[in-house]
């Protein structure tokens, strides 16, 4: 039968459907395009934590929960200030962006250095009385003087923070976000080989993990100094300029609004782990808990680089003018989201009882993470949904 009998019969639902699949086709190229190297990056850069809590868990019991509790209140509390801090300096670049002020964003940039040095430097008593903090705060004596340790290693980690951020802002504004993409599946990539190395081959322990972590976070950073000292932002980097000084208080105070806001809705997860220090088997109940939020957390990062997709093309249609296109967009975005997180979900169900045999070799705590497995299971499907809806 020929083509246009076919239409005749078939009428203009057929062609309406034709139509439907071309545009499904051409929004999600558009979508993966702007969210692709924000989801590598965000799940590379997230899973050299992951990764080395995995190491830690094979190393001891009370090692894990300590590190439990310094990766999800200490680290989580001055990375959601800094994070906060940092989207200021996403504003204020992109809005010079916009302008066509470009040699402004290097300016900004290197404000926000100076703004986001000092303020850590003023939170490190957090990692340095890391035995004293978890002690006060009800934990046992035990985890507390493991995550006291650990919390030290964790200085030069959590200084990474205001560079890596602040750039990966900075890029994104002129749209540059690639390079980070690829330095973070660098970094992941160099960062499993670094950990079994320094824990396993040389036995280092402990600090082994720790500077494997510091290691291949720093290495991000001077990927991303090489990509901007070495003349690939020519318009925004017009080198180190003493205009940075002028006007920093400003910054200061839009830098820490935006950072207590954001620092506050991560906490949340924190409080989790933190009560999990009150139970009867506190070790057991905090080593567990932390392990189902980082793998909950791990799997959030897809859908945060989908959010930055979501801002970036409903921004893009609507400066346009066609509010039916941004519509539209958010649809084939929310339904592309959704199977990802079926599949993560099948995935959580069918494993939920094998998971927690990468992190530890404790039996209870792999037990205690298997029973929380059907909850963590709808977590990372709702996951998946929310922070569109959020963010539309």
């Amino acid at each position: 039968m020929d083509n246009g009998v076919q239409e005749r019969l078939l009428g203009p639902e057929a062609e309406e459907e034709g139509n439907l699949k071309e545009r499904v086709w051409e929004e999600s190229k558009k979508i993966w395009r702007v969210a692709l190297p924000g989801v590598l990056s965000r799940v590379s850069s997230f899973g050299t934590i992951v990764v080395t809590q995995s190491f830690v868990g094979h190393i001891s019991g009370p090692d894990l929960a300590g590190y439990a509790l310094v990766q999800t209140i200490s680290v989580r509390f001055v990375n959601g200030i800094l994070l906060g801090m940092s989207s200021a300096t996403e504003t204020l670049c992109g809005q010079s962006f916009g302008a066509g002020q470009y040699h402004m964003m290097g300016i900004y940039l290197q404000r926000s250095w100076i703004v986001d040095l000092i303020t850590l430097t003023i939170l490190v008593p957090v990692f340095i009385f890391g035995t004293q903090i978890y002690k006060l705060l009800g934990e046992q004596e035990d985890i507390a003087k493991a995550g006291g340790y650990i919390s030290l290693w964790f200085i030069p980690f959590v200084y990474n923070f205001v560079f890596s951020l602040t750039i990966q802002m900075y890029l994104q504004a002129q749209l540059k976000n690639r390079i980070i993409a690829y330095l973070s599946i660098f970094q992941i990539l160099l960062h499993v080989p670094l950990s079994y190395v320094f824990v396993y081959v040389l036995n280092w322990g402990i600090p082994g993990a720790m500077l494997a972590l510091c290691t291949s976070s720093w290495f991000l950073v001077l990927g991303e100094f090489v990509y901007i000292f070495g003349g690939w932002c020519p318009d925004t980097w017009k080198g180190f300029s003493k205009a940075a000084f002028l006007d920093i208080l400003p910054v200061e105070k839009l830098s820490l609004s935006s950072g207590v806001m954001v620092c506050l809705e991560l906490w949340y997860n924190a409080i989790l782990v933190l009560l999990a220090g009150y139970m009867q088997n506190a070790e057991v109940a905090i080593s567990a808990f932390s392990i189902g939020l980082n793998i909950n957390a791990w799997e959030f990062m897809i859908s945060l680089g989908f959010l930055g997709a979501a801002c970036v093309r409903v921004s893009n249609e609507l400066g346009k003018g066609n509010a039916k296109a941004a519509k539209f967009s958010i649809k084939v975005l929310l339904g592309t989201s959704v199977i990802i997180g079926v599949f993560f979900f099948i995935l959580c169900l069918a494993f939920g009882s094998k998971i927690a045999c990468l992190f530890t070799s404790d039996e209870q705590v792999a037990e205690t993470v298997s029973d929380l497995s059907v909850l963590r299971s709808f977590s990372v499907l709702l996951n998946s949904i929310y922070p569109l809806l959020s963010g539309k």
